[in-house]
């Protein structure tokens, strides 16, 4: 299978990946207003989203959509659902826990399909992925059946697909999530190296800051480009519009090309902390030469792949010394060395104190 992104699409039935996705979700969004007529129903409501959250969402993910849209929304700062407008749905009384422990309140029961231009899923942590309300599920079908295009946000492409609604249809994933991705859907096609993808009335994007950049996208198509240009100045985005993914990421703030397989790297070692992978297998992964990611941890981070991951395992055995009740030995294990005195020797070399030591004096009343 074949897993690079797709180029801008040269017909509405072929998907569109990239930081920018105007030929398909152009042509996507003038087809529907075509068929419903919604935005004539609505008046000045120009963009309409339904959002599910499932359990342990990312809270940056709902953020990140909800500030956009409250952007554009309106004049000036007053936030209010004029021009765009947005809900949690679900089951009325109840509440979802994002990942960081925050709860959201349900503000809407689930409705129709048709009252969306959207309905926009935000996946959360897979272990908890399973123990979301069947009626969501069965929600989704519904809104499918009555033509509303569905979006999955972070790990929300995992919530369409468990429902059967990303077969043939291109998949966003997150870098961290590709393994899970061919685990639990094999035979569905994903991309990891853009923000979204359109692809048909299905809309997958990677989360994180990448919501900013699709919400921003649905803006423009909807709104117009004015109300994209003040979402892209509030939330400070940058401005240039380009389809490649390295540019718009350059733009993001990151220093250099190459910096994106260092993220990839950093990407592989923090999934692999407990069961350190060698240097050379990241490399080859990340589609680069150990010499080549060698020089590319030492410009951005002063250190060479080796010493970057086994100070973030150091990190890691701090945090486990500093928040559990685990043994030394236990978390020299889990931190990823073979034996305890190696964790206490590069422990101490890089903190200035032993384990035991650090651990004695954290647990002594002030």
């Amino acid at each position: 299978m074949d897993n690079k992104p797709s180029h801008p699409a040269s017909s509405p039935t072929e998907p569109n990946t990239g930081a920018r996705g105007e030929a398909d979700s152009g042509d996507l969004i003038h087809r529907l207003d075509a068929a419903t007529g919604r935005h004539a129903q609505d008046g000045a409501v120009e963009l309409r989203i339904g959002i599910l959250l499932w359990p342990r969402f990312p809270l940056l993910s709902l953020a990140g959509l909800c500030d956009a849209l409250r952007h554009a929304a309106d004049v000036g700062d007053q936030s209010r659902q004029v021009r765009c407008s947005w809900s949690v749905l679900g089951l009325p009384g109840t509440s979802i826990t994002a990942s960081s422990g925050v709860e959201i309140p349900v503000q809407e029961a689930l409705r129709p399909g048709e009252k969306f231009d959207y309905v926009a899923v935000i996946g959360g942590l897979l272990p908890f992925m399973g123990s979301v309300d069947r009626r969501y599920l069965d929600y989704l079908r519904q809104v499918d059946a009555a033509g509303t295009p569905l979006i999955g946000i972070c790990t929300g492409t995992f919530a369409l697909a468990g429902a059967g609604l990303m077969k043939g249809k291109l998949a966003c994933v997150h870098p961290f999530h590709v393994d899970d991705w061919k685990r639990m859907f094999p035979k569905e096609r994903y991309t990891t190296n853009c923000d979204y993808v359109f692809d048909g009335n299905r809309i997958s994007c990677a989360g994180g800051m990448s919501i900013i950049e699709l919400a921003a996208e649905l803006i423009r198509i909807h709104c117009g480009p004015d109300r994209a240009a003040k979402v892209v100045h509030q939330m400070t985005v940058s401005q240039r519009s380009s389809s490649s993914h390295i540019a718009r990421r350059h733009a993001l703030g990151y220093a250099s090309v190459d910096s994106e397989k260092l993220r990839q790297a950093i990407v592989l070692m923090e999934k692999n902390l407990s069961t350190p992978l060698e240097i050379g297998v990241i490399a080859r992964l990340v589609d680069s030469s150990s010499r080549q990611l060698e020089r590319v941890f030492l410009a951005e981070t002063g250190a060479s792949p080796s010493e970057f991951y086994r100070n973030s395992r150091l990190k890691y055995g701090r945090w486990l010394l500093t928040t559990t009740d685990s043994t030394v030995n236990d978390i020299a294990f889990e931190s990823g060395f073979s034996d305890a005195a190696h964790f206490i020797r590069h422990f101490q070399q890089c903190y200035g104190v032993a384990p035991g030591r650090l651990r004695k004096a954290l647990a002594k009343p002030s």
